[in-house]
């Protein structure tokens, strides 16, 4: 039941944006045929990939998954997912900031984006 309800918000939410199967599956790095097997529930996308799909369709995880019918991410729940994406990505990232939960989702974007610059200019 729970596949069923993925399989169609994944349709769904797609269509809604007007994206391609192919725009999608490679923003989430999968292949069309793959990306099409979720959106018929013939396959189930892993952890990760569930991760991907809700910040491309920008809901939450718990939409996707049926938990809720509340799409909406609260600030909260994406400042918390911006701020573990930054101690994951940039562990030593926390020694720069005393307390990220005190910025606004916003502002953590940003920081995310530049530290992942600064990291992309020392490799050139």
């Amino acid at each position: 039941m729970k596949e069923q309800i993925l399989s169609k918000r994944l349709k769904m939410l797609r269509n809604e944006k007007g994206y391609m199967q192919k725009f999608v599956a490679d923003k989430i790095g999968v292949r069309s045929n793959t990306l099409s097997g979720y959106e018929n529930g013939t396959r189930s996308p892993d952890p990760d990939t569930i991760n991907k799909l809700a910040e491309l369709y920008n809901v939450t995880t718990d939409y996707l998954l049926g938990r809720t019918e509340n799409p909406e991410v609260s600030e909260e729940i994406e400042k918390d997912e911006i701020i573990n994406k930054i101690a994951t990505e940039f562990p030593d990232a926390d020694l720069m900031f005393h307390d990220l939960s005190n910025m606004t989702a916003e502002d953590l974007e940003d920081v995310y984006d530049y530290i992942k610059f600064k990291r992309s200019k020392k490799g050139d």
